[in-house]
């Protein structure tokens, strides 16, 4: 008796695992079932829109061809008049202001920008110019000679003698450096050549310090003063030219001896008609910076 209690439940188990076996492998089979059922369901509906699409492509195929053959017809003069092939008036599209404004900025888009960047330059080359102190005198310093063009000796020096002419309580003297050498390549990559075009040509500058070389880039007798004439009698005078060597210029400079050659001088432009400008602009400053070039000539004579 026993016994067969302990049986029963086991028994019992047994037929609650049969069921519950069941009823997942129940489940499942529906569940495959469905899963069958979606796929059947796509497949057919993937069929139907191929089969669409080819009928779509079909018919427009078929309708190019015809209006191919159409277009042929009236390009040959078979036909004077096409049912199939017909202009359709472009339905006017009507943009709200700010529509209109959108529309501009977006097909002028790169025009703006380059607008935009070529103003910003303006403006900062306008600004730049305006608070940037114009010089009292600007020097010209025609000739390879670094120790003279990239260092603030010779500027300190001359700016010592000119007038305060724009009134802002200071004198400033701006030496332009044009390394000329004569050597046509070299003077080529240094723009030498715009350099001397830009600066001989505008009448802002008629002071020039320059080497025996300034004859190849201008007539000596035709451009500048004849100093014998101011100065008689001055032994550092050599008619248009007040030779440096012999004077205590270089150390007044700051510069080593060695690097000025006995070859070079300082000279006086005389006023004349230019490419850029008229004679009475260059009497201007010729009158200007008479008295600095007089007061540095008396200055190398002491």
């Amino acid at each position: 008796m026993k016994e067969e209690e302990k049986r029963q439940p086991e028994s019992s188990g047994d037929e609650r695992l049969h069921i519950s076996k069941s009823v997942f492998e129940t489940s499942k089979e529906m569940q495959e079932k469905a899963e069958e059922e979606l796929r059947l369901k796509r497949e057919e509906a993937q069929k139907k829109y191929e089969l669409k699409r080819k009928r779509a492509a079909e018919a427009r195929d078929k309708r190019l061809e015809e209006e191919r053959l159409e277009l042929l017809r009236l390009k040959t003069g078979v036909i004077e008049e096409s049912e199939t092939i017909r202009e359709e008036p472009e339905e006017e599209i009507r943009l709200t202001f700010p529509q209109k404004i959108g529309n501009f900025l977006y097909h002028n888009k790169w025009w703006l920008g380059i607008g935009c960047v070529i103003a910003f330059i303006g403006g900062f080359l306008v600004y730049d110019h305006i608070t940037t102190p114009r010089p009292d005198m600007i020097v010209l310093l025609i000739g390879e000679n670094t120790a003279l063009g990239e260092e603030d000796g010779l500027k300190e020096y001359l700016s010592q003698f000119t007038n305060d002419n724009n009134k802002n309580g200071k004198k400033l003297t701006s030496v332009y450096y044009i390394p000329y050498t004569g050597v046509e390549r070299d003077d080529f990559i240094n723009s030498v050549p715009q350099q001397l075009s830009t600066e001989l040509q505008n009448s802002d500058a008629v002071v020039i310090i320059s080497n025996s070389k300034l004859a190849d880039v201008i007539t000596l007798e035709t451009n500048l003063v004849d100093l014998s004439e101011l100065y008689p009698g001055n032994e550092h005078v050599d008619k248009y030219k007040f030779m440096l060597s012999g004077t205590d210029f270089t150390k007044k400079v700051g510069v080593p001896e060695a690097s000025v050659s006995d070859d070079w001088f300082i000279a006086i432009r005389k006023p004349q008609d230019l490419l850029y400008s008229k004679k009475k602009n260059m009497q201007e400053t010729y009158d200007k910076d008479i008295s600095a070039f007089d007061a540095i000539v008396n200055d190398l004579s002491e």
